[in-house]
């Protein structure tokens, strides 16, 4: 298992709102050194980036079909990146993932979240909407 642990996945109803969790469990690196990201995936599918952040925070980027819904924030005290996802529907469903980059040099030049970015990866945590 890695060291980035996500939570706050599980079922909603369209329209709700989840609120999702990742903890950098690792002690010998320094969290506010790295880029943190939100991507999710559906089975066949590639990741699909949602929202990064910058190490201190300063600087976000949303990207994909879930752009204006979400809100990514971090908080370096505890390690802590989280995704606010607002009116969630049926096509939300997927495994979210948070990701980390000491780099992330596509972010950086182009505003693009992708996947070959990021170097550290979580487990996922389901999110599954239905009625």
């Amino acid at each position: 298992q890695g060291h980035l642990v996500e939570s706050g996945g599980g079922s909603v109803q369209p329209g709700g709102s989840l609120r999702l969790a990742c903890v950098d469990t690792k002690n010998t690196h320094t969290y506010d050194d790295y880029y943190m990201a939100w991507f999710r995936q559906t089975p066949g599918n590639k990741r699909e980036g949602v929202a990064a952040i910058s190490p201190s925070g300063g600087l976000k980027w949303y990207g994909g079909s879930m752009k204006g819904r979400t809100t990514i924030s971090r908080d370096n005290v505890k390690k802590t990146l989280i995704l606010q996802i607002e009116t969630l529907g049926p096509g939300d469903t997927a495994m979210y993932y948070c990701a980390q980059s000491q780099s992330a040099d596509r972010l950086r030049a182009a505003g693009v979240i992708e996947e070959r970015d990021f170097d550290f990866w979580g487990q996922g945590t389901q999110v599954t909407v239905s009625s």
